[in-house]
């Protein structure tokens, strides 16, 4: 891109902005991508588009998503969890001892 475009848009009440039409063709921004800023010591602001982690899962990202729009949305759905569940769950796992780093296992393995 050899010239310099300028686009601007405005602060809702809540702090959010729409990203203009232009940039979000030229950073090849698509719904649910994420944006990237960096901050300068001059306080220059630039907008990347943020690259995909390797180790996101899309599956649990679109998952989470839906948790929290349901979450939103119906807030009545949520109910407080009963302490004799609580105490059911820690005895059904008691000595059991879990490696979150792990690698899941295969058949193949």
């Amino acid at each position: 891109m050899s010239a310099t475009l300028e686009v601007e848009s405005t602060l809702t009440d809540r702090y959010q902005t729409t990203v203009p039409e232009t940039v979000r063709r030229v950073l090849q921004l698509g719904k649910r991508d994420k944006i990237h800023y960096s901050i300068r010591p001059s306080g220059e602001v630039v907008l990347t588009r943020a690259e995909a982690n390797e180790n996101d899962d899309p599956a649990l990202g679109q998952f989470l998503s839906f948790l929290a729009r349901d979450i939103a949305n119906h807030p009545e759905h949520l109910h407080a969890i009963d302490a004799s569940f609580v105490q059911r769950l820690q005895s059904l796992t008691a000595g059991i001892d879990v490696d979150l780093n792990a690698s899941l296992s295969t058949d193949d393995e």
